[in-house]
């Protein structure tokens, strides 16, 4: 994976990426209120910390990352602060969800209530944690 061509109309400040992952994880809690929306809900949440994590390497390197593999933009986060790599358990179960809840499967994907409330926390948590790392704690009463 590479960075972005320069012809990319994505956005090159790493503030919209990270209220993009915010509006993902809003649409991931309404989502999560309707059983029938369980795999979308957890689409956002996989979605939220793709961009947070683009935001994140962003803010620290001035180039935005491609790709949808959460442990390789972890592992890049991680290339700027040795923190990130205590996420890469998570960034690889969030991984999962990115073709998981897009496409039928003959295999049943299964999301109770109780998976889904696991998704939302694990999503909420490291988001939290890259917001914190980008704005610093004091600054999150604010966000």
């Amino acid at each position: 994976m590479s960075g972005r061509n320069k012809s990319s109309d994505d956005s090159r400040y790493y503030f919209d990426w990270l209220e993009f992952a915010a509006a993902d994880l809003l649409a991931a809690k309404v989502l999560s209120e309707n059983t029938g929306c369980s795999a979308l809900a957890a689409f956002h949440c996989q979605q939220a910390i793709e961009k947070a994590l683009k935001g994140y390497t962003l803010f620290k390197t001035g180039r935005l990352v491609d790709g949808h593999n959460l442990p390789w933009l972890c592992r890049n986060a991680a290339r700027c602060d040795s923190a990130f790599e205590e996420w890469l358990d998570e960034s690889a179960a969030m991984a999962r969800l990115y073709i998981e809840t897009r496409y039928p499967s003959d295999r049943q994907q299964t999301f109770t209530a109780e998976r889904l409330r696991a998704i939302l926390k694990m999503a909420e948590d490291m988001y939290n944690f890259i917001c914190e790392s980008v704005y610093g704690k004091e600054s999150m009463r604010d966000i």
